[in-house]
């Protein structure tokens, strides 16, 4: 219970945690995650009472008191045992096995590192699809990416969560926030820009240095002492444009943008009102560039207490029809309806029937938010997963077209024969090695990032390397989940 975030093992806090839920076990309470909410209580318990602990403690105290006599009353340190800094032998860095990790993120830093990572760069999948992983996109915290046209709330929305402003935030009716924004802890209130925070390290921004200077001038961290931002973090993004403005280019890729942080986030908050219910041209690609994280979507209808029931009632129909043209998956997408502001709901407009209503949709989306770190580490799972079939499909589709070149003439004109006919291609590696043609990915893209290289200059299929990552599907991480499972759940 302690353990929310499925780490693996206990932080201080979590272990401060455990200790007051065997305390309240002690006192005969029925133990539920609810417990967990309810904080103030939780500082009036008495520490638990544990077995030997005062004979450990006047043992341990007996002990220090008698160094103390015996060194006229200061604490002697012992100096550290010598290093010898210039042994004659190198020093292998020793890779922990994966018995010796831990946490679920450990291990799947070790089989990235040792499995993964090399088959993504002997067939160049890192220039293809999504970049090479680093230590700081495992280690990272959850993310929520909230999207919209501009004056939907999204700024408004991190402000009603956070009851608080942060740094950078603007609000008004015109077209305010003009630049993506990630919301995160720090230990005093400050705005990062976005050269800044693409060079440091320990955040999982530095691949965002592809998208130019262009971009990262209009990127900045806002960063403030939060008790919620210790579990997420926030992208609040530029709104997105509509009608004449968007005849107007960005300075940058926008839906690539958009598209590099949909794979980073684990949510993606959708934001409409009921007076722009429009999806406009830029809005339709922005939703189209989200394709394969759809499991991520919630639709959000803010301001929803501006309309009175009836007009709610058609807004609601209006919404899903225009949803239906964009989002094509035969499910019905989830929408939240509510008024997401610190401000009261308009009961005059809306009755006490909808004031219900959205308390009850307030509830089930901040739920849905506050399970995210919880689920943080299926996700983390669930994301590598798919990466490592998509690495593999692309070292099959790679080794498939490099033996259909030949091996001295007519090398140019087979390499565009084939990029023309990759439909066909993709047919032919689907068949010969029975993979789901759902995997495989979007043929025109594809098509474009193989017109920039020579099919030669790419390795055979190695059979071991593809070994290593069925290897790892199908034992090795199912053993890590294993290792670091909850017996209680």
């Amino acid at each position: 219970m302690a353990d929310s975030k499925r780490q693996g093992f206990l932080g201080f806090n979590e272990f401060v945690t455990a200790m007051q839920l065997i305390s309240l076990a002690q006192d005969g309470s029925e133990l539920s995650s609810d417990l967990l909410k309810s904080k103030a209580n939780m500082e009036l318990l008495s520490p638990p009472s544990m077995e030997g602990l005062d004979a450990l403690f006047s043992k341990t105290n007996g002990s220090l008191m008698k160094n103390l006599s015996g060194t006229n009353g200061t604490i002697q340190v012992r100096p550290p045992s010598p290093i010898n800094m210039f042994s004659r032998k190198s020093r292998k860095k020793i890779q922990p096995s994966l018995t010796a990790v831990t946490s679920v993120t450990d291990g799947l830093k070790k089989l990235y590192n040792e499995k993964l990572k090399p088959l993504e760069l002997t067939y160049r999948f890192n220039d293809f699809a999504s970049p090479a992983l680093t230590e700081s996109d495992f280690d990272a915290k959850p993310m929520v990416m909230l999207l919209g046209q501009y004056s939907t709330g999204k700024t408004t929305f991190i402000k009603h969560l956070l009851k608080c402003n942060y740094p950078g935030a603007h609000i008004g009716p015109e077209p305010t926030t003009d630049r993506f924004i990630v919301v995160t802890s720090g230990p005093d209130e400050r705005s990062i820009p976005g050269n800044t925070i693409a060079v440091h390290a320990e955040m999982p921004f530095t691949d965002l240095t592809k998208f130019g200077g262009a971009f990262l001038s209009k990127f900045e961290c806002s960063q403030l002492p939060h008790s919620l931002l210790d579990h997420i973090s926030f992208v609040d993004t530029p709104g997105v444009l509509s009608g004449e403005k968007q005849r107007t280019e960005r300075s940058y890729d926008f839906t690539g943008v958009i598209s590099w942080f949909a794979a980073k986030c684990d949510m993606i908050l959708l934001l409409f009102d009921p007076h722009k219910l429009d999806i406009s041209d830029e809005f339709k690609r922005v939703i189209s560039s989200l394709k394969g994280h759809e499991d991520k979507i919630r639709v959000v209808l803010n301001k929803a207490d501006q309309v009175d029931t009836q007009q709610l009632m058609r807004v609601y129909g209006a919404l899903m029809w225009s949803l239906g043209k964009v989002l094509n998956t035969p499910e019905v997408v989830r929408v939240y309806i509510g008024s997401f502001n610190d401000k009261p709901v308009n009961e005059e407009a809306v009755g006490s029937m909808g004031k219900g209503l959205f308390e009850k949709e307030q509830d089930d989306l901040l739920d849905d938010l506050i399970d995210i770190p919880k689920k943080a580490c299926d996700r983390r799972i669930n994301e590598f997963v798919k990466r490592a079939r998509a690495a593999k499909i692309h070292a099959y589709i790679m080794s498939h077209l490099k033996k259909e070149m030949p091996a001295l003439m007519g090398k140019s004109k087979t390499q565009q024969k084939l990029i023309q006919n990759l439909d066909n291609e993709f047919e032919k590696v689907q068949k010969a090695f029975r993979l789901p043609a759902g995997d495989f990915p979007s043929v025109d893209h594809f098509r474009e990032v193989l017109g920039h290289y020579n099919i030669t200059d790419f390795e055979k299929l190695k059979p071991r390397m593809i070994q290593a990552v069925d290897d790892m599907l199908s034992h090795d991480i199912p053993e890590l989940l294993k290792n670091f499972r909850n017996p209680y759940e």
